[in-house]
Order: structure tokens, then sequence, then C-alpha cells
């Protein structure tokens, strides 16, 4: 089931429109969302999330659109937005937040309660159950907030620069438990060394408009010919992109 943009546009105040007229499915599976910073790649996750509404044309779900306020609650129950910034709620434990977090997306309080440690052990942080989230590292908050997308069966999960300030280490672990997860999977980021084997699609938007989609290996044979193996994702980049940051 695609996530689609039909005609969509956006601006920020008197700016001009960060996007215009996008029209574009989203592929199924797992995506990176690749774009310089200020590509308006925020902007696209912020109104597939519902978070922004397009000032015109539509986004949709499967038959679900973030126009209709009928389908909003639906349409939320199936999408989950993982922002740039996770923010810990003071004084709560993993589990308390997880299923806070469900709570917020209509479950009732004692389902959420009870799903959240199915969603914790999912991103491998069921020994943190009962640990207070400020207590938690970066990478480990990180996967708290992907245990939130997850505790109220979301279909896609929609993830804004989620590894920014992740080390190589803790890059893997992350990249290998979203591998694991049943879930389309949206991950935007400006940095090609989140391009990795468990991904199925790269997205490029530059300047407020898709400049390549297609797999992987499609993305990767844009590089020159004579490209090392190892920055073969970088010539293609660049290379889509102008190489603008």
């Amino acid at each position: 089931m695609p996530l689609s943009f039909s005609a969509a546009a956006y601006g920020y105040r008197r700016r001009r429109p960060v996007i215009r007229d996008l029209t574009f499915d989203f592929p199924s599976g797992r995506t990176v969302f690749l774009g310089p910073n200020g590509a308006g790649k925020t902007t696209v996750l912020s109104l597939a999330a519902s978070v922004l509404r397009p000032q015109s044309g539509t986004v949709g779900y499967g038959r679900r659109t973030t126009a209709r306020r009928g389908d909003l609650s639906a349409y939320r129950r199936r999408i989950a937005w993982l922002p740039q910034r996770t923010e810990a709620v003071p004084g709560l434990t993993v589990r308390e937040q997880v299923a806070y977090v469900g709570w917020l997306k209509g479950m009732s309080r004692s389902a959420a309660w009870d799903a959240a440690p199915g969603a914790v052990r999912q991103v491998e942080l069921s020994e943190k159950l009962d640990r207070k989230v400020g207590e938690l590292s970066g990478g480990q908050q990180r996967r708290v907030g992907v245990a939130q997308c997850l505790v109220h069966d979301a279909e896609a999960l929609l993830l804004d620069e989620p590894t920014a300030g992740m080390d190589p280490r803790q890059r893997r672990v992350f990249h290998d438990i979203l591998a694991t997860l049943d879930r389309h999977v949206l991950l935007s980021t400006h940095d090609v060394a989140d391009l990795e084997d468990s991904y199925d699609h790269v997205v490029v938007l530059n300047a407020g408009a898709i400049r390549f989609s297609g797999t992987v290996a499609e993305f990767t044979a844009l590089a020159p010919a004579d490209t090392a193996y190892g920055r073969r994702a970088e010539a293609a980049y660049y290379r889509v992109t102008g190489g603008g940051e």
C-alpha cells in the first residue's frame, strides 16, 4: 500500500514553497530517503505524518487522506513518525513512555500498557523496560522512539534523520533492528552511510522535487564505472544532487 502525494504543495509563511506539485508514490518496503540539508525531506515526512497539511493537493495512504477529518484517526494509527528530536518525558520509564504514546494514538490505557513490552522487545531494549528514558544513551532513546512507533501496530514508519549523532556501532545496531521489523520503513538522511544492504529502495529529493527513485542497485549504478566499490553510493548521490549540501 503506497504512501502517495498528489500535486501536493507546502510553504512556510511567505517564503517560496518548499515543495510544489509533488506527485509521487513512495515504494513499499524499506526505503532510504536521501537529500541535502534543506531539500525538503522533513517537510515531506511531516506532511506524510499529518503533522502538516498540504496547502494544495493531497497526501494519502491507501484510501485514506489527511484532508478528510474522518480519516485522520485511522490514518494516524497506520502511520508512525519519529521526528529528528526525540524527547524523554520527564520521570517516565521506557514502558511508561511507550505505553503513553500508544494511548495518544487511540489505544486504551490497559491495551497500551500490555503492548509496550512487546514493542520494546522488538528494539532489543527489554532489559531497560523499567529504566527512565532520560537515563538512556542517545542511541537507546532513538530505539525507544521506534518502539513508540510499533506499539500501536503502525504499518509504515517515517524516521527523520534517526541516526544523526550516532557513532558507527550505534548506527549499525539501529539499522540491524529496523531490518527485523515487518513494517514499511521510510528513513530520511543526507548521509550515504545510511544506505545499507538491508534497504530495498532509494528516493532522492533535492530542491523540493524527486530526482531519483529506484532500487539500491539502480542507484549505485549511477556512479562512474571507475568508482571504487566503497564510494559508489557517494558518487551516485553527488551525480543526482550535483553535490549540493
